[in-house]
């Protein structure tokens, strides 16, 4: 079992930055595949990012490559998604999931591979 909070969302205004965290406790982290997702109202939820377990492997959405970076400190358990120049059209609740991997370095970019899911921290990016 894996819990997952995340933490650092807030109102922004366009072209700044914010930095999300997701805290997980329970298995090895290092074995945890992490994504973070994210879904605006109206619109189906979708890939931001994910990174593996070692960290050695990350994805990005084509919407946020060149502007959010994915990292991971595996000693403390967490798992760090900064936001740079953002848009408007970046505003969403922002959710991290979880998945157990053997390999550390794995890394998923669909949504149905993820077992576990943290609660959402709110993005809102002012034009």
């Amino acid at each position: 079992q894996v819990q997952l909070v995340e933490s650092g969302g807030g109102l922004v205004q366009a072209g700044g930055s914010l930095r999300l965290s997701c805290a997980a406790s329970g298995r090895t982290f290092s074995n945890v595949v992490i994504g973070w997702f994210r879904q605006a109202p109206g619109k189906e939820r979708e890939f931001v990012a994910t990174i593996s377990g070692s960290g050695s492997s990350t994805v990005y959405a084509d919407s946020v490559k060149g502007r959010f970076a994915i990292s991971r400190d595996n000693v403390q358990n967490t798992v760090y998604l900064q936001m740079n120049r953002l848009k408007p059209e970046d505003t969403a609740v922002y959710y991290c999931a979880g998945v157990w991997s053997d390999l550390q370095t794995m890394a998923f970019t669909n949504s149905g591979s993820y077992r576990y899911w943290g609660q959402g921290t709110q993005v809102t990016v002012s034009s």
